[in-house]
């Protein structure tokens, strides 16, 4: 059969008929820039998340039907278009998180000129006089001023890192090692 994958890498395994299975039928690219099909790539991923991670990954594609390639021409062909296919998702998931954060400066330098205005305006409210009326004023004037912090406080201490790890996960699945075993 198989040996035993190393301590220090997470293997997933694929067994499919053929190695078309691997990839979105429709996809007229080469074979090197082939689209996964969604439901191998969501295999893939859910498994890699099972996986510490710090554990390099493995995939190791067991095909049932011969091919005319060996093993090694089909384990380069594969596994280069695997690792095109994540180091693309990894990519957008770059491009995703640094729009992310120019929403969040946009974001937080709104937030903050509208959080000031409230604030100064809360204290010209009081200066008013010291009736309930304008202390519900000026408290109402910093909440509002608060909640437009809201957004930037969201994206930056929330968002990002969900981003980020996404990203770190994808880059992963892109440098992982792909093998083909075909039937013997």
């Amino acid at each position: 059969m198989t040996d035993p994958a190393p301590p220090a890498v997470g293997r997933i395994e694929l067994k499919l008929r053929d190695v078309a299975q691997l990839f979105h039928t429709l996809d007229p690219s080469p074979f090197r820039e082939r689209t996964l099909d969604a439901t191998a790539e969501q295999f893939i991923v859910g498994w890699a998340g099972d996986v510490p991670h710090r554990t390099e990954l493995e995939l190791l594609v067991h095909l049932s039907e011969p091919r005319r390639e060996s093993e090694a021409e089909l384990s380069a062909l594969v596994g280069e278009a695997v690792r095109n296919h994540f180091a693309y998702l990894a990519e957008a998931k770059r491009r995703e998180y640094r729009a992310l954060m120019s929403r969040g400066r946009m974001s937080l330098v709104v937030g903050l000129g509208f959080l000031g205005i409230c604030v100064l305006l809360g204290n010209a409210v009081v200066r008013l006089g010291v009736s309930p009326f304008f202390q519900l004023a000026r408290e109402s004037l910093l909440i509002g001023g608060w909640v437009a912090m809201w957004r930037p406080i969201e994206i930056f201490l929330y968002d990002s890192w969900v981003l980020r790890r996404a990203e770190r996960d994808l880059a992963r699945l892109a440098r992982m090692a792909v093998r083909v075993v075909l039937p013997h």
